[in-house]
């Protein structure tokens, strides 16, 4: 679709905050909810706090980048899909550009990396949306503008900040710098965001979009403590720079996000921050970036727990565990750096055993020891990641259940005496992905909870579901499968 359609939109993407009233109507061609694929990229640049992140999450309608008024919160592009004016899109993210640094420290050498990350994004886009901010121009912002000079075609500038005319006449020096025009904004409050919409999109080649047709992709999230390899894996997988590689710990903030293919099947990795214990985060962006990390349980299908091969498990990876066992997400322990360790049957026996010995209800997981370093285990890996979505994503049918129900019953009948005395009527599998089923049973209130293990060990090893963990709920009912089925 050519962007010169742009005025036959069918809706605008403005905040919720709008009146609808205000919203006026357009018509794209395109539809929510689906999936698209060649959308184009936009790339929202500037220096550190002139509101890169609050405007992303503007347009995302959500608060996916973390913003705080600490400079350089940012460090790894992210990148998002979204709709602007109808029209989809891929926004992305990218950290601030600092002139000055504090040389030979660790905080420097972060900077460097993340001006390599800024430029090397804004050779891939196909629009530079280039953020500065209402006030004094800086040096930062000179020396970004020369940077943008081989890219010029593909700059569209912003000045920010400048709700209700603030700095309205300041904001216009920035027409010195050859720009052919200066959209005065404010992404915190929304003003003339519409006009930057409709400018962005009268720049975008819709030309070559369409609709991915593919299956879902397998949402990856990789988690653990800081240092452990997980940018390192990502890396890797991605067959990219994507996320910022670094002794330091702390160094991954957002959620950086990432696409690859396997065996014909797309993936989709959630690189997350270093989850440290709550006496040792000290500053809100990092507290942030955790809490970010763990409701990334919330849209994983698969977690890859990075555990670093010299060090084993700690208190605080067993929490983090926990949290992804009752959202009933798959697992799998990552072993890396096993390059390090002694390359016998032996050695990676005993440090499996050690983990499931911890994890006795999750002795299930798969145990897979890697080096991200050195790319070998990968292949072993990715074969059993696509094997835990295989069983996430099966359902059951509801008569095969029932028999097997009936058969488990009559292997280890439940307790005959009077007090705790239950029959379990059917069961049905409420959902997939996570794996949940519903028992209907007389008396639900005195079923013990080894005889709920005993049936959930039974639906893992006889309907296929060896990898993964399994929810098994009850609720009363006093007639039998089949009578409910005639009624």
């Amino acid at each position: 679709m050519n962007a010169a359609h742009g005025n036959t939109m069918k809706k605008t993407d403005e905040i919720n905050e709008t009146p609808e009233e205000q919203i006026p109507e357009y018509d794209t061609g395109f539809e929510f909810g689906k999936r698209y694929k060649n959308t184009p990229l936009v790339v929202i640049a500037g220096r550190p706090n002139v509101g890169k992140s609050t405007l992303f999450n503007r347009i995302l309608h959500k608060r996916r980048a973390i913003t705080d008024p600490t400079p350089g919160v940012t460090r790894d592009p992210i990148t998002e899909n979204a709709f602007i004016n109808g029209y989809p899109v891929r926004i992305m993210d990218t950290g601030g550009f600092k002139l000055e640094r504090e040389k030979g420290t660790m905080e420097a050498v972060l900077d460097e990396l993340v001006v390599e990350k800024s430029i090397d994004a804004l050779k891939k886009a196909d629009v530079i949306l280039l953020l500065l901010e209402a006030g004094t121009v800086t040096g930062e912002d000179e020396e970004f503008i020369n940077l943008l000079r081989p890219y010029w075609n593909k700059v569209i500038a912003a000045v920010n900040k400048t709700e209700g005319g603030r700095l309205e006449t300041e904001a216009w020096n920035f027409m010195q710098y050859g720009f052919d025009n200066l959209l005065l904004i404010s992404a915190e409050h929304g003003d003339n965001i519409p006009e930057l919409y409709e400018t962005l999109i009268s720049r975008l080649d819709f030309t070559n979009v369409v609709e991915d047709d593919e299956p879902e992709q397998i949402k990856i999230a990789i988690m653990g403590k800081p240092n452990t390899g997980k940018s390192t894996l990502s890396n890797l997988l991605t067959h990219s720079e994507a996320s910022i590689v670094s002794d330091y710990a702390g160094t991954t903030r957002d959620v950086v996000e990432g696409q690859f293919r396997f065996k014909n099947r797309r993936f989709q990795v959630l690189d997350t921050a270093g989850i440290r214990r709550k006496a040792k985060v000290t500053e809100n962006v990092e507290y942030y970036s955790v809490t970010r990390a763990i409701k990334t349980l919330d849209r994983c299908d698969i977690v890859f727990y990075m555990l670093d091969a010299n060090e084993g498990l700690t208190e605080q990876d067993k929490k983090v565990i926990g949290l992804a066992y009752e959202r009933g997400r798959g697992m799998i322990f990552i072993l890396n750096k096993w390059d390090t360790q002694e390359q016998e049957k032996k050695v990676f026996k005993k440090a499996e055993r050690d983990i499931k010995v911890m994890f006795g209800h999750m002795d299930y997981v798969p145990v897979v020891p890697i080096s991200a370093k050195e790319n070998t285990g990968i292949p072993q890996l990715l074969n059993t990641a696509m094997e835990i979505y295989n069983q996430l994503t099966r359902t059951i049918d509801t008569s095969a259940l029932n028999q097997a129900l009936k058969d488990w019953v009559a292997a280890y009948p439940p307790p005959a005496s009077k007090n705790a005395h239950f029959k379990a009527r059917y069961m049905v599998q409420t959902s997939a992905n996570p794996v949940t089923f519903l028992l209907f049973a007389t008396r639900p209130e005195v079923v013990q909870q080894n005889y709920l293990s005993y049936l959930k060990n039974k639906i893992r090893s006889d309907l296929g579901y060896d990898k993964i963990p399994v929810i098994l709920e009850l609720k009363a009912s006093r007639k039998k499968w089949q009578e409910r089925e005639r009624t």
